[in-house]
């Protein structure tokens, strides 16, 4: 275990330059003491390991040391990275694991190419309910490579029937969903743009230089946030089994707002904000006997009205069998 800890130090010197006691114990979870005495025992053992006193002090490795693992490219490196998919390496158990492959394989790289770091920064990949969209994306290559080189791009795009011509400066692809997204900026500010809905598009000559700080992840984060807290909402209060909660959930126009345990055994009472009364019919109606909606009045005579019109319907078919 030490072993393994005492590799990791080296290879986070050798990726990210120099490290704090404080940053060290932070990232691999022991006391600052124990940092100390690692550091003790990598120079007993011949690396050269130095410490730099002071405010902006922390420990390093002596210049031009390097460990072993070479041999991969950065793009071979990021490629191997990019396919991490946080909520399975979670379910799975192997985050630590995981942590310390990315440290040996970013020691492969010089610190100022890291794969990992440049790759975040331009790809990311937003796991939730992720599915195959079946939706065709002609210029993602194309838009890949001005992400990379930090080329404009002229680009068509059509938003339902009309087509409008843009210059942008792409600065990462987002996939969620199994759907493609472009994050740019452009002359009105930063947008988001669906690749699939872009019918033509050429990189330009001009490059441009990614904002300051700029970090893709977060970026999507808040723009999602923004997007949703944009929507209509329409409030309802159900009573639920708990084996069909899970489904409600994931329903991506659905927000579950509170869960309270009820007097009824196995069930739920669930507050969730639909978008529309039309929306959450439907929704609930998927459900079927899993669900009961105890609020707004009008939701639950629009339930009643579907559900005598599909009762009405079963009967006419079996009076006229022949329809």
């Amino acid at each position: 275990m030490r072993a393994d800890r005492l590799l990791s130090i080296m290879l986070l010197l050798q990726s990210r330059g120099k490290l704090s006691s404080r940053e060290l114990a932070r990232t691999l979870e022991v006391s600052e003491r124990t940092v100390i005495r690692d550091m003790e025992a990598l120079s007993a053992s011949g690396v050269p390991v130095l410490a730099e006193r002071g405010r902006d002090g922390g420990w390093m490795l002596a210049e031009g040391y390097r460990t072993a693992l070479t041999g991969m490219k950065p793009n071979e490196i990021g490629s191997l990275l990019l396919t991490a998919d946080a909520s399975i390496l979670e379910a799975l158990g192997i985050q630590d694991d995981f942590s310390s492959a990315v440290r040996k394989l970013e020691a492969a790289a010089k610190p100022q190419d890291s794969p990992l770091q440049f790759l975040s920064q331009r790809i990311h990949i937003d796991g939730a309910g992720w599915h195959p969209s079946g939706e065709s994306y002609p210029f993602l290559a194309m838009l890949q490579e001005a992400v990379w080189e930090n080329r404009k791009v002229s680009l068509t795009y059509s938003n339902g029937d009309e087509n409008k011509a843009r210059l942008i400066s792409p600065l990462g692809l987002v996939a969620k969903r199994g759907v493609w997204y472009v994050v740019a900026e452009t002359s009105n500010g930063m947008r988001t743009y669906r690749v699939s809905r872009i019918t033509d598009a050429e990189i330009t000559c001009d490059t441009f230089t990614r904002p300051s700080g700029f970090e893709l992840a977060r970026y999507w984060e808040e723009s999602t946030a923004s997007f949703k807290s944009a929507l209509p909402r329409y409030p309802a209060t159900l009573l639920i089994m708990e084996t069909a909660l899970a489904s409600l959930q994931q329903e991506r126009y659905v927000s579950v707002t509170n869960i309270e345990p009820s007097s009824r055994a196995g069930w739920l009472t669930v507050r969730a904000d639909f978008q529309t009364l039309e929306s959450a019919c439907r929704i609930i109606l998927s459900l079927g006997q899993q669900t009961l909606v105890t609020g707004p009045q009008e939701l639950i005579d629009s339930l009643m009205s579907c559900l005598r019109e599909t009762v009405s319907l079963y009967e006419e078919r079996m009076q006229y069998p022949f329809l």
